[in-house]
């Protein structure tokens, strides 16, 4: 399969705290859009430390990951970060990835968004069978 990708939106979490609180305007709040491999193989969103540092997002601790050569690595994680992709939405915590990695949506924003990958059309999709509405599975 072809690799996929999609245009997400990406917003400082404490900032829209911020502005419902009437501390900061919403001119302040800090977004950004970028490219995001679509990666049904990476549990968690995977962000760089550019885009960290664009959001200002400070770190909330350590984990470590393994990456796929099998060698364990220390990522700070970073959030919370509201995700964005056409009409759906979710608050997640991020892994930093070293310098400009590729960024990577998992599949707990995939799930939460309750989005889905067209294979024939290559793109991210929002679930045809609830199009204006998000819904996750409870059990």
């Amino acid at each position: 399969m072809a690799l996929i990708y999609a245009e997400i939106e990406l917003i400082n979490g404490e900032d829209i705290v911020l502005a419902w609180r009437f501390i900061i305007g919403e001119e302040k709040i800090k977004k950004i859009k970028v490219e995001m491999l679509v990666d049904t193989g990476s549990v968690y969103m995977c962000i760089n430390e550019t885009i960290q540092s664009q959001l200002q997002l400070p770190a909330i601790e350590k984990r470590k990951g393994q990456l796929a050569n099998g060698s364990i690595v220390d990522y700070d994680i970073v959030g919370p970060i509201e995700v964005k992709f056409k009409n759906r939405r979710c608050s997640v915590d991020a892994m930093v990835l070293p310098g400009d990695n590729e960024p990577l949506l998992g599949a707990i924003p995939l799930e939460d968004m309750d989005v889905l990958i067209n294979p024939y059309k290559r793109e991210l999709i929002v679930n045809p069978d609830h199009p204006y509405f998000a819904q996750i599975k409870l059990k």
